[in-house]
């Protein structure tokens, strides 16, 4: 049992934590451009990746505390920033010549081009779902005791992407698509994320007792602070 205000120094599998968090964000954000057809239901490809960030969000807080999965999910929030701008700033390059580099440019904006409301409603849905993952299972550890793990993971990813959804989904189509829809698309993306998180039990125990091992690390968040802009309590 460790207090999660004792002195940290990050190891190679905090950054690999770390990295495999951000990469699970920023590869969800680039295909979530694509709509797919699962049991009848309309979803978005970033279904396939997006959960493991809640996952790995989970391991974080679960192992290295809250405040350690705050500066991470800031730290994702930045790098998102930078390839958004990045991808929009390669929009505005003029193409080489040529019918195929024309092709090239259109298919790009399509694939990658961002409107300002998809890219207010991505930003906002992030901050509110990890913040309120990390902060649950925070406090669930706390209330358990460090028992039940499964509790804490699937209890805290029920509101967190339950809240990402609602707000992504509100944000970016209300007034767009009828309101039944938007309900519905909504409750689909939540119930298959939660479902992911789910079936992701057994291995979320696995990397949990094996980082716990091997880092002599199990976090308790007592007298931490939850605030999601303080970096330094």
């Amino acid at each position: 049992m460790t207090d999660a205000k004792t002195a940290f120094r990050p190891s190679p599998w905090f950054v690999m934590v770390t990295a495999l968090f951000i990469t699970a964000l920023l590869v969800s954000n680039i295909i979530a451009v694509k709509l797919v057809t699962i049991a009848g239901h309309t979803l978005f490809a970033a279904i396939i990746i997006f959960p493991v960030s809640y996952i790995f969000g989970d391991i974080l807080t679960e192992v290295y505390g809250y405040r350690q999965a705050r500066r991470v999910i800031w730290l994702g929030f930045f790098c998102n920033l930078v390839a958004v701008l990045a991808i929009w700033g390669g929009g505005l390059l003029p193409p080489a010549p040529g019918e195929r580099q024309e092709a090239v440019s259109g298919a790009y904006q399509l694939v990658l081009g961002y409107t300002p409301r998809l890219l207010v409603a991505s930003f906002t849905a992030y901050l509110v779902g990890e913040f309120s993952n990390a902060a649950i299972l925070s406090r669930m550890k706390l209330l358990t005791r460090g028992r039940w793990l499964w509790t804490r993971t699937i209890g805290s990813t029920i509101v967190g992407e339950g809240l990402d959804s609602a707000v992504f989904g509100t944000l970016a189509l209300a007034g767009v698509v009828p309101g039944a829809v938007l309900r519905e698309v909504i409750l689909v993306q939540w119930l298959a994320k939660v479902s992911y998180e789910v079936l992701a039990t057994p291995l979320t125990y696995a990397i949990v007792a094996y980082l716990k091992r091997r880092e002599g690390l199990d976090a308790y968040d007592r007298d931490v602070s939850l605030s999601p802009v303080s970096l330094l309590r």
